[in-house]
């Protein structure tokens, strides 16, 4: 599943702010210095949709706010799901 996540570096905690769209603003605790913001989008990303780190990839927007992600390791509609459960 591909998704649209717009990241928030620099919060206080890790969470999912809600949804424009097909766009989910993700706020992260981690700065946006030397990958560390991705490194915990991904982190986030990975339990939010009980799946494995290593089966989230950014596929475009690596040093933007705005990012294009790929997930794998469950099926379509269980991410679906997911997806429609977001605000």
């Amino acid at each position: 599943m591909i998704v649209r996540v717009r990241v928030i570096p620099n919060a206080k905690s890790d969470e999912v702010v809600g949804r424009i769209g097909s766009v989910i603003r993700v706020k992260v605790a981690a700065p946006a210095v030397d990958d560390h913001a991705n490194e915990q989008l991904i982190a986030f990303l990975a339990e939010f949709f009980e799946v494995k780190p290593r089966t989230i990839h950014i596929m475009r927007g690596e040093r933007a706010r705005e990012k294009v992600i790929h997930i794998s390791g469950r099926s379509e509609e269980e991410l679906k799901s997911l997806m429609e459960s977001i605000p």
